[in-house]
């Protein structure tokens, strides 16, 4: 496999991150000094800065865990409650499509690098639902701009499906994930949000988890995530 994907598998970073090293020159392949494109196995010796990487025996990690609302998604070992405090795992994990410190729900976890950045990628398009709550009455104007986009950083967010639940709540997908959007773009409407709680990414929805708790994937889900990426 070439050598920024088996960087990724390793667990050490996202395929992204890995090709940026191997730009810098820190990675080698059985002691040269790795090249963009380089092919890389099982049985190579791959280290990056010298410390040595492993793809052998190495099985992929896909769960979620439903975030509190004052946890914050972060991979800063030396900040305070975070979304790691809530996993007990030794394996180093990538979280895909960080929640805000206000915000709660569904948040897809991996130790694959290669994978959290297919799904990171804004080109791909993918799902995500949210049920949202706001500060006052919302008119039929603010719903049909939520739907139609926003202009944010210059440029309207892409249509979204929204679907009014009460006078003051609403479930939103969205195929993008630009930084506070939905905060955001209520706020250029004259709105303030509430409560915002992220329901699903793509085929994987929260159900019944507690809040605080994670579980792994199940085959199904596994397999249904991974055909998507196809």
């Amino acid at each position: 496999m070439r050598i920024n994907k088996y960087i990724a598998t390793s667990g050490f970073c996202s395929r992204r991150k890995a090709d940026k090293l191997i730009d810098d020159g820190v990675v080698t392949i059985d002691g040269k000094v790795a090249k963009p494109g380089d092919d890389a196995d099982e049985h190579s010796s791959v280290k990056v800065n010298g410390i040595a990487l492993t793809i052998e025996g190495k099985e992929d990690i896909y769960l979620i865990l439903n975030k509190p609302v004052g946890v914050i998604t972060t991979a800063d070992e030396n900040a305070d409650n975070t979304v790691f405090d809530y996993i007990d795992l030794e394996d180093r994990l990538f979280y895909i499509g960080r929640l805000d410190v206000a915000s709660s729900g569904l948040l897809l976890m991996t130790n694959n690098g290669d994978v959290a950045n297919k799904i990171s990628s804004p080109k791909n398009e993918h799902e995500k639902e949210y049920i949202v709550s706001v500060n006052k009455k919302m008119t039929r104007a603010f719903l049909d701009n939520m739907r139609k986009g926003v202009v944010i950083d210059d440029s309207r967010t892409k249509p979204a499906h929204i679907k009014k639940m009460t006078d003051v709540k609403f479930k939103m997908v969205i195929t993008e994930g630009r930084n506070r959007q939905i905060r955001r773009m209520t706020e250029a409407l004259g709105y303030e949000v509430k409560s915002l709680k992220r329901i699903r990414v793509m085929n994987l929805k929260i159900r019944e988890l507690g809040e605080g708790n994670w579980r792994y994937l199940s085959k199904n889900e596994r397999r249904e995530l991974l055909d998507q990426l196809k």
